[in-house]
């Protein structure tokens, strides 16, 4: 694990990890709210025509950050910014092979090793296509594999094999932003997943209010929240970097707490 990300997942407290989409907004100073807010994590979205795992929120940053002109070069030259202003905040890409395999994927690793990106999230490139994603190993960024509801004891040690970083277990079977899974099963799930795996294990998909990140905060290692966020930037433009700070510090919060009952 990168040091960056292995810093983000001390024992005693579980970690707040957000989303954003490069390009939708100010993306700078979204960036840099989600830090003043406390986001322990940070995932940047790559924009992309046909995000297949992402409900309407992220679908539409997508385009507004298409509109604008957002490509990777360009969403390289935010990371970059970003090391420069924060360099000890974890930083994962996320997207898609289109996004993050071009020209070849030797080549993308080597510039987001270059840029300074710590792990990538590659939704639609599953375990059997390992050799896809070697070149971002190779270059020191994590790769961070997927679980599901519907990831069964057979499956799962494909899912396993070479990842790094942390487990992103996605809570519901759907895309992201429109329904939470029940805390029971979540619990059930995290449970299962520690067993097999010594990385940690956050949760994502659903997740919007303090209560529900403070639930979840405390039998995992991590919450992910991303389309609330991005709801966020899509509403208030130019004014959303101090709502944006404001509701990330009342996740933190909660999730801190949850820890402190537990502890």
């Amino acid at each position: 694990m990168s040091a960056r990300l292995s810093s983000a997942f001390p024992a005693n407290r579980a970690a707040l990890v957000t989303f954003i989409t490069a390009g939708d907004g100010d993306t700078a100073a979204n960036l840099d709210a989600l830090v003043a807010g406390g986001a322990d994590v940070i995932e940047l979205g790559m924009p992309f025509t046909d995000p297949m795992a992402d409900g309407p929120a992220i679908q539409a940053a997508n385009l507004r950050a298409l509109a604008k002109g957002t490509r990777t070069a360009d969403v390289l030259t935010i990371v970059e910014s970003f090391r420069a202003r924060h360099p000890e905040v974890p930083l994962v890409l996320m997207g898609y092979a289109n996004t993050m395999t071009r020209p070849t994927p030797a080549a993308f690793a080597a510039k987001a090793a270059q840029a300074g990106a710590d792990g990538v999230i590659i939704v639609d490139i599953p375990p059997e296509e390992a050799s896809e994603v070697a070149p971002f190993t190779a270059n020191g960024i994590d790769v961070i594999r997927l679980a599901t509801p519907t990831t069964d004891a057979a499956r799962l040690p494909a899912v396993l094999e070479g990842a790094s970083g942390f487990l992103y277990y996605v809570s519901v079977a759907g895309i992201t932003g429109l329904q939470q899974a029940a805390q029971g099963s979540i619990e059930d799930a995290v449970a299962r997943l520690k067993a097999a795996t010594d990385l940690p294990v956050v949760v994502g998909f659903g997740v919007r209010t303090p209560e529900q990140a403070e639930a979840i905060a405390r039998v995992a290692d991590g919450v992910v929240v991303g389309s609330a966020i991005v709801e966020l930037v899509g509403k208030h433009g130019k004014g959303a970097p101090e709502q944006v700070r404001a509701y990330i510090h009342s996740l933190k919060t909660a999730v801190e707490a949850a820890r402190k009952e537990v502890a």
